[in-house]
């Protein structure tokens, strides 16, 4: 997602841009992840996060997931994670990221009409649905925080949500409509954009991972592949997700970017013209996001920190399915589709690291987006495509630049 984005806000400034994929475009984390494109949420650092997960691994329904294991690394991250679990960085980072949503919906539609992108593109909102008190009032706490930079979340209550939602069960007592937000096929928006770069004249090299970042003392001059292979180039974009870290070693740049590991499940109605929902809903209290695409609804969530790899947990699986039917109808007998794992790139503040590396003059990074992906995708684009083409951009991003590092 965010690779291809940038390659085609760089191809349309008439920059000459080979996209160089290790796997196949739209293959990874792009592939299955939610499907949404919901601007303005906080980010997981909030205050009692911490708490609140220690007790999750108890859980067997939770959310999140990490295996015991020697992992001194991780334990850094989950270390400086914790420290950035304040009001005061919730607040900056709200600061942060909630303009760059509303700029990336407004390129979503732009792009999806300009480019006529064939991808169930749907800006129908979606809805976070709550079975606990405790539940409602972190929800609509969050929606106070929204209000707050331009989006209008709307309280309702559990015989409202289910007067347009049928699906959702009497257990829930209420949630919250998040109206500028939408939905997407994400590996047929992936697949649409590249395509329309490439038309505007990106090369996309697949199947070829890259070893190293070239350079002079102070300059890139291009990447090597792991085949041997040299691409020369004025300046690298690094939108390598949960693999950057070992790409910006050598400038002594050590990117904190832990992979968090989420899953999909795709179910279908054995009624083949109905949907389990019409509007896309979060389930507040497992995480879990239920989005409605194109005749089957992908149940998607969970965090798992047990490093880079694409293992499938079929216990993580079925906590989807577990999840979904405390607060749904019609998850029990529906047929499974798919089933896929996907690695989030995970930074310890929250915010992604987007923009020039400081003393590489050509060199710049994309990475860290967590679950925002999707959601930044385009707004990233556009970032990088002021950076490299005008060395600035106009958008406020300086929230999400390297120095932060130092």
């Amino acid at each position: 997602m965010i690779g291809v984005c940038c390659a085609y806000f760089l191809a349309k400034q008439s920059a000459e841009v080979i996209l160089v994929e290790r796997g196949e475009i739209g293959g990874a984390a792009s592939f299955g992840n939610a499907g949404s494109i919901a601007p303005g949420h906080p980010p997981l650092n909030k205050p009692g996060r911490i708490r609140r997960s220690l007790l999750d691994l108890l859980n067997p329904k939770s959310p999140l997931y990490i295996p015991v294991r020697w992992d001194p690394g991780l334990f850094r991250w989950l270390w400086t994670f914790r420290t950035f679990c304040t009001d005061h960085h919730l607040a900056a980072s709200m600061e942060a990221l909630a303009p760059l949503g509303h700029a990336s919906l407004d390129l979503f539609d732009g792009l999806v009409a300009s480019e006529n992108l064939a991808c169930n593109y749907e800006r129908s909102g979606y809805y976070e649905i709550c079975r606990t008190k405790e539940g409602l009032v972190e929800v609509a706490h969050d929606a106070s925080m929204m209000r707050q930079y331009g989006y209008h979340p709307r309280e309702m209550s559990g015989d409202e949500l289910r007067e347009i939602e049928p699906a959702i069960l009497e257990s829930v007592v209420g949630g919250v409509f998040f109206p500028e937000a939408a939905t997407c096929d994400p590996h047929r928006f992936v697949l649409e954009l590249a395509d329309r770069s490439v038309r505007r004249g990106v090369r996309i090299e697949t199947g070829r991972g890259v070893s190293e970042v070239l350079s002079t003392r102070s300059a890139v001059k291009g990447v090597r592949l792991e085949d041997g292979k040299i691409l020369d180039a004025s300046a690298v974009v690094l939108a390598t997700g949960s693999y950057s870290a070992s790409l910006t070693k050598k400038f002594g740049l050590r990117l904190p970017v832990r992979a968090g590991k989420g899953y999909h499940r795709d179910l279908e109605l054995e009624d083949a013209s109905a949907r389990l929902l019409d509007v896309a809903c979060i389930l507040a209290e497992t995480s879990v996001f239920c989005t409605p695409i194109a005749g089957f609804t992908r149940l998607a969530g969970t965090l798992e920190f047990s490093g880079v790899n694409h293992e499938m947990r079929p216990r993580r699986l079925e906590q989807l399915t577990l999840a979904a039917e405390d607060y749904l109808h019609g998850v029990q007998g529906a047929v499974i589709r798919s089933e896929w794992c996907g690695l989030r790139p995970c930074t310890p503040d929250g915010i992604p690291y987007v923009g020039p590396v400081p003393g590489q003059s050509g060199l710049f990074v994309a990475t860290g987006h967590a679950m925002l992906g999707l959601t930044l995708g385009p707004v990233t684009g556009k970032l990088i495509e002021g950076y490299v083409s005008e060395g600035r951009t106009s958008l406020p991003a300086g929230a999400l630049g390297l120095e932060r590092l130092e």
